[in-house]
């Protein structure tokens, strides 16, 4: 493992940036960002738009390490370039953000108010490439929609037993048992949740370290004993649907959390725009995500 990497994920101010939308959700980025379904065709022009974004993203001077501890990809963007390195090197010695890889293939059918990960039955074939590409951990989601005891607790376990085969190869788990922020019962599901991963951290073992990447909770400071757990690098949260001023307001009241943001990133940035005014909006976006972060 790189301990430069490990810490500045450890101890350094900053936030995460999720650049990982996949299939599913990357017309939506794409159309928030400005670009048209009519303005591609199929899969391979549609990946080729979104790394553009991606690129003109990381490539801004507003990008860099100063602010931003990580960023986590795609696979397709791990696999392609930015300014002709691989985007992982890219990230790290360009611009000494630390990259992680999004590992899940997507969401199974709710059952028992939840929503499981699919199958990943190339797990270890893919984490073998990320440790050959230098990304430093890894993120997969899950997705909370009741407070169903059954049900969180098959996507806690479901997601340290991943989590654990991903630490064999060196890799840092980003968990992320995402809850709904539309759930009915959000603050009960809250409660169920991190029950069990505080009895999932007590078994990890000694030397090893994961994070968490959690929706921003109704109660303020309510994952402080995660966050100070010895077997927790660092807590980081998602704006799960939140604007980016409301997810921002949510996060600078829970201390030692930091953003892990995607939708709330980009929000405002647009193709149509110049690279002065993109980089200004980015610059306005990184710094008010950061300043949420310090708290």
């Amino acid at each position: 493992m790189n301990t430069a990497q490990l810490d500045k994920i450890r101890s350094q101010d900053g936030f995460i940036a999720a650049l990982d939308q996949s299939g599913g959700s990357t017309p939506k980025a794409l159309r928030l960002y400005g670009v048209e379904e009519s303005e591609y065709s199929g899969d391979d022009e549609m990946f080729a738009k979104v790394h553009e974004m991606r690129t003109r993203i990381v490539t801004s001077p507003s990008f860099t390490g100063e602010r931003i501890l990580g960023a986590i990809l795609f696979e397709n963007t791990m696999d392609r370039e930015i300014s002709g390195k691989p985007s992982a090197q890219y990230l790290w010695e360009e611009k000494q953000v630390v990259p992680f890889l999004k590992v899940d293939k997507g969401l199974a059918d709710e059952a028992n108010g939840v929503q499981l990960m699919k199958p990943m039955p190339d797990l270890d074939k893919l984490l073998e490439r990320a440790v050959q590409h230098g990304v430093f951990g890894t993120k997969m989601r899950s997705v909370i929609k009741l407070a169903n005891v059954e049900g969180v607790h098959a996507v806690v376990d479901q997601q340290f037993e991943v989590g654990h085969r991903i630490l064999l190869h060196g890799l840092v788990p980003i968990i992320e048992p995402e809850v709904d922020i539309h759930s009915p019962d959000k603050a009960q599901a809250e409660d169920l949740l991190k029950k069990a991963i505080l009895e999932h951290l007590d078994k990890i073992p000694e030397g090893q370290q994961v994070m968490l990447k959690l929706t921003l909770p109704e109660k303020d400071d309510f994952y402080k004993e995660c966050i100070e757990h010895p077997r927790c690098l660092r807590v980081v949260a998602l704006s799960g649907g939140y604007s980016r001023e409301e997810a921002n307001a949510r996060l600078a009241r829970n201390h030692g959390m930091i953003a892990s943001f995607s939708r709330a990133l980009s929000e405002g940035l647009s193709a149509k725009q110049s690279q002065a005014e993109f980089d200004k909006m980015l610059d306005a976006s990184i710094a008010s995500i950061f300043a949420a972060s310090k708290t």
